[in-house]
This record gives C-alpha cells, structure tokens and sequence, in this order.
C-alpha cells in the first residue's frame, strides 16, 4: 500500500477512504503521482488492517454517501488482495469502486467485479498509436475490459484526461465518446483537466517531466471535449 486518504467527490460518488496502492505498469506522459510507479514505494498492509482504518471513517463516510475506492498506481496489479477487500467493505455495507486504467483488467476475476459496484475506467485515448504513446502500452486490454464490463452490466465511470495538444484532437474525443456510448453502461463522463501539481514529485525523484511547458487546458477546451460526449447522449462533469 502507498498511502490512504479520506476525500470527497474526486474518487466516486460522496466520500470516500481511498486507498492508494503501490505499482503501475503505464508510464502516462501526465502522471501527476509517480512517486506509485514502484512496488517498493509502499508497505505491506493487511486486509484486517485496512479494513480497521477504513472502520474508523465508516459512520461519517456512510453518512455522506460515500464508500471505498481502491486506486494507485494499478490496483489489479494485486487482483487478490483487492478482491479480498472490496469483498470484506461489501460485508460491511460499503459502496465500492475500482480504479483502474483497464489495462491489468484480464486479471480481475468476476468474483472480484461481484463486489465492485463502480468501475472508474481511465480511458486516455481511442487511437492506439496515441495511447501508446501518452502511456507507453497497448490500447487493446483496456478496450476488452471495457467490453467485458458492458457485457456484464458493471457500471463505469469514465474518466479523460484532456491534455492540450496530446489527447484534444476531436477525433481522439470523439473515438472515446462513441466507444462509451456503444458500451450502454457509463454512469458518467469525467472530462478532468491536465495540470502540472505533480512537477515537484519528478524533481524529488530525479526525473524528467516529460510534459515541460504544456499549458493545462482553457474552460473553452474542456467545454468543448465535454460537448462531445454529451452530443453522444453521455452525462458529463467537468473537473
């Protein structure tokens, strides 16, 4: 586990306890936590002694609508201990949401989907050549995880990342608003703006930030991408 938090509105609906787990296999160009990239940038954690944490926000975390959320790096890099929690936060009567990019999705057992109740499904592009290069792998395992969760009846949260002059060509928005649309299952569109907070983790760390002088994105981009998506009959927030 890299670190927890208690948030509201960013992870899935209400708050949430948000546990954050160590190791990712994507590079994304804007990867605003790459201080999550590396296994051993976390600690061993239990699921009892999650769940303890997570017990003392429960009263106030129901209260507010909320639940749990598991995010990262990539969560379904450790597909057994994930399914052990969400299955012991549904035992408690919590509402559950995975984060994940998709890309590890074939390592999610139904079981583990079971006790999902929200899928926060980071879609970076449509274009395979382009999400190859903002995150440096293949675009097809998250398109079959995607199809996997509609043929389910999971539901998604998508989530797009708008980066001026890498992922905003309307053909790339308009590919990921189709792909959602014939999905049937998106809860919602979260068009989230790029923006440069995690700067100072790649000096900590020694690296270079690859996205050096690209500006975040103006409210007439973000409304425009949003557009798109509400045009193929997707509700949408913009962040």
């Amino acid at each position: 586990m890299h670190s927890w938090d208690v948030v509201t509105a960013a992870d899935g609906p209400g708050t949430r306890f948000v546990t954050f787990l160590a190791g990712c296999p994507l590079r994304c160009l804007y990867c605003h936590n790459p201080d999550t990239w590396q296994r051993r940038s976390g600690r061993p954690m239990t699921v009892e002694g999650l769940i303890a944490k997570m017990l003392t926000f429960r009263p106030f975390i129901r209260a507010a609508g909320g639940g749990v959320t598991v995010s990262g790096g990539e969560p379904l890099l450790q597909p057994s201990f994930v399914a052990d929690y969400l299955r012991r936060c549904q035992e408690y009567g919590m509402h559950t949401a995975l984060d994940t990019s998709g890309f590890l999705g074939a390592r999610a057992t139904d079981e583990l989907l079971d006790d999902t109740d929200l899928v926060l499904l980071d879609v970076k592009s449509s274009i395979p050549s382009l999400y190859r290069k903002v995150t440096g792998m293949p675009l097809e395992p998250t398109i079959a995880f995607g199809n996997r969760l509609a043929a389910r009846g999971n539901r998604i949260r998508l989530r797009f990342v708008l980066v001026p002059g890498l992922t905003d060509a309307r053909e790339n928005v308009e590919g990921i608003a189709k792909l959602a649309a014939g999905w049937g299952n998106i809860d919602r569109v979260d068009v989230l703006g790029y923006h440069r907070l995690g700067v100072a983790k790649y000096e900590k760390l020694g690296l270079r930030y690859p996205l050096d002088g690209v500006p975040p994105p103006t409210p007439e981009q973000l409304a425009t991408a949003a557009a798109i998506f509400a045009d193929h009959g997707l509700e949408v927030s913009v962040t």
